[in-house]
């Protein structure tokens, strides 16, 4: 619906977002090595594997022995590292440059990372607890960079943002409308496709998770709609 491409806005309390490069080299390592040294087989045993399956981390199911997997648990995490095709990994990546760097400046790297994390597994219990006898892996970022996104709404809803509505319009609008319309976005998918192919509700998980969390993780003194969060 919207892609953003960039926003201009400087960082105030650090040299570079040294851990979002970190998230973003990671995914991509990830993705490349997922792709390169594995056959069409291998990958949806990684998928499945690694991926989150609702039915699987309940116990209501099981996955073949044969596969390759991490205990249930290390899923709720290990699905955020992955994707399932380029656009999915390059989609997720320009939404987690263009925003994340600014939200990591208010929080300082360590908390960033801890916030990033907690945003991920905030996306996938929601999508876990809403579709609790799925069989399908819940894969990529999109929950913690949801997170991210809150987070940059927070803290700077009136900045204008550059990007492409329905992948081709070029536009320069506030955040506020911006982020605003991919939110309403993606709770009307969530209420009409809950159990689609994409996972809406890890979206909207990780989105109240970052909204959450942010005025607890941001540095003394930084404004959240214009006020300061915290003495």
């Amino acid at each position: 619906m919207f892609i953003p491409l960039h926003d201009g806005v400087p960082l105030r309390f650090m040299r570079a977002p040294y851990v979002t490069y970190g998230l973003i080299c990671l995914c991509i390592a990830l993705y490349l090595v997922v792709t390169l040294r594995q056959n069409a087989e291998g990958q949806i045993a990684v998928a499945a594997g690694f991926g989150l399956i609702p039915s699987v981390f309940f116990g209501a199911a099981q996955l073949p022995p044969e596969l390759l997997q991490a205990p249930p648990w290390v899923t709720l995490f290990s699905n955020v590292l992955l994707h399932v095709s380029l656009a999915h990994l390059l989609g997720n990546m320009l939404f987690l440059w263009v925003f994340g760097d600014n939200v990591e400046d208010a929080m300082g790297h360590v908390r960033f990372l801890l916030f990033f994390v907690l945003c991920g597994l905030g996306g996938s219990m929601a999508h876990a607890l809403i579709n609790p006898a799925s069989d399908q892996p819940l894969i990529g970022a999109s929950g913690a960079i949801s997170g991210v996104i809150a987070s940059y709404l927070m803290l700077y809803p009136r900045v204008r943002i550059w990007g492409l509505a329905f992948n081709w319009i070029p536009l320069h609008i506030t955040a506020l409308y911006a982020i605003g319309a991919w939110i309403l976005f993606q709770l009307v998918q969530a209420l009409i496709d809950p159990q689609g192919h994409v996972g809406w509700w890890a979206h909207l998980g990780g989105l109240g998770t970052g909204a959450a969390l942010t005025p607890l993780f941001i540095h003394r003194g930084v404004t959240l709609f214009g006020r300061v969060a915290r003495g």
